[in-house]
């Protein structure tokens, strides 16, 4: 495995931030590094991949600038380059929960270390939540964790509305894929009055990097976002695959069933694709077989980990 992939996000005020944007995507370009960067006025979040210098350099570059230079990334490792495009974008926020003033950089919940995790999530009187989405929460979670079934992380505050309450004085421990999603949603939680609100520091990604598998209360793998679809410990790719038809992660056994139609659908969707989807779906499939015989790379539209 010769290609590493760095995961990071940072929230701080950036004023100017569309200024990063050019240097960044030069940066990228010269060191052939790939993925996603978004720029806001309230931080960066991004993962990106490439030769191991090369991401180095890229990482070197955010973190000369004074107000990311205490950035913190995770890192793993593939056979190739995940991404085949490279994308700088300028957004108003770097992770979006749809809740205005909800500001992580005002107040968040208490940071877990990947080894009191454990200790932390096996207290009876902890409500662990799964802040993921349910695709996300379908493959893999922690034992005994809360499954909110959000399709999008908007869902999230109505779903704390009608199941949490402060008044009863819950303690909350949440985790998601990198970190990001629960700097917003522990955020979120203050400032509806919860007093005891934790969350796993970098998330679902460092705890599989950090805790050895036989001390482990994962269960499954860990969903990402690109041609991985799944990591496991040690962040090492897991088994499983994307239904172009619905997006969710398919399994070998799904793949072996006989509504498996490879690019157009799976078990999950099968019914519900019409045959004019069918269609431009297959035909979508065609051209990325074509383009796999030619030696070309097919489009993947990856997004950073949330």
């Amino acid at each position: 495995m010769h290609t590493l992939i760095a995961a990071f996000y940072h929230f701080v005020a950036l004023e100017e931030h569309s200024a990063l944007q050019a240097p960044l995507l030069e940066a990228c370009r010269r060191h052939g590094v790939r993925g996603t960067i978004l720029l806001a006025p309230e931080g960066v979040n991004g993962t990106i991949a490439g030769p191991q210098d090369g991401v180095r350099a890229v990482l070197a570059k955010l973190r000369a600038d004074p107000r990311l230079a205490e950035l913190v990334h995770k890192e793993s490792w593939a056979d190739a380059v995940p991404f085949v495009r490279l994308k700088v974008r300028l957004k108003r926020e770097i992770v979006t929960m749809g809740v205005p003033d909800t500001d992580p950089t005002r107040a968040v919940g208490t940071y877990v270390d990947p080894k009191d995790w454990n200790a932390l999530i096996s207290d009876p009187e902890v409500v662990v939540v799964d802040t993921r989405n349910d695709y996300e929460h379908a493959i893999g979670t922690f034992q005994g964790a809360v499954d909110p079934q959000t399709r999008s992380f908007r869902d999230f505050p109505a779903w704390v509305e009608r199941h949490l309450d402060p008044a009863s004085r819950p303690k909350v421990a949440m985790f998601c894929t990198g970190g990001i999603r629960c700097e917003r949603a522990t955020s979120y939680l203050k400032q509806r009055g919860f007093d005891e609100v934790y969350h796993l520091r970098g998330g679902v990604l460092k705890y599989l990097e950090e805790v050895p598998a036989d001390e482990s209360l994962w269960q499954g793998d860990c969903f990402v976002f690109d041609q991985r679809v799944s990591v496991g410990h040690d962040l090492k790719p897991g088994a499983f695959d994307l239904c172009f038809g619905c997006r969710w992660p398919i399994s070998a056994a799904d793949k072996a069933s006989e509504s498996y139609v490879e690019g157009v659908c799976c078990p999950r969707c099968a019914d519900s694709v019409t045959p004019e989807q069918r269609a431009r779906f297959a035909e979508r499939q065609r051209q990325m077989d074509l383009a796999e015989a030619r030696g070309q790379a097919h489009l993947f539209e990856g997004e950073p980990h949330g």
